[in-house]
């Protein structure tokens, strides 16, 4: 399997399950009535399982965001050159910039 897709996958279950844990101290804490709403409806635990499926693809793009942007590319270590002189620009003066406008005639 390639290394990418390990990684994506590695990550998104990652983010799955944070995102399990996060709705089960939802659950635990009672956070806006939810435990009562959840275990008192007969749609109870599919409102669970769309929490958590919607919370796990949140939850698995940052991860995986992360994952990558922690990614460490050892090519930029080194410095690359270039001219290290300033650039002057004179924002004193404005600069003509001829433009043809192409709109059609009123009559």
């Amino acid at each position: 399997m390639p290394r990418l897709i390990r990684l994506y996958i590695v990550n998104v279950a990652i983010g799955f399950a944070i995102a399990g844990g996060f709705v089960g101290m939802m659950l635990y804490f009672n956070v806006a009535n939810l435990w009562h709403l959840v275990t008192h409806s007969d749609k109870g635990l599919l409102a669970v399982f769309v929490l958590w499926l919607a919370n796990g693809i949140v939850f698995a793009g940052v991860q995986f965001g992360i994952a990558v942007m922690r990614m460490k590319d050892d090519d930029d270590d080194e410095p690359r050159g270039g001219n290290r002189s300033p650039v002057r620009v004179d924002m004193t003066r404005p600069v003509m910039v001829r433009s043809a406008a192409r709109a059609p005639r009123r009559r």
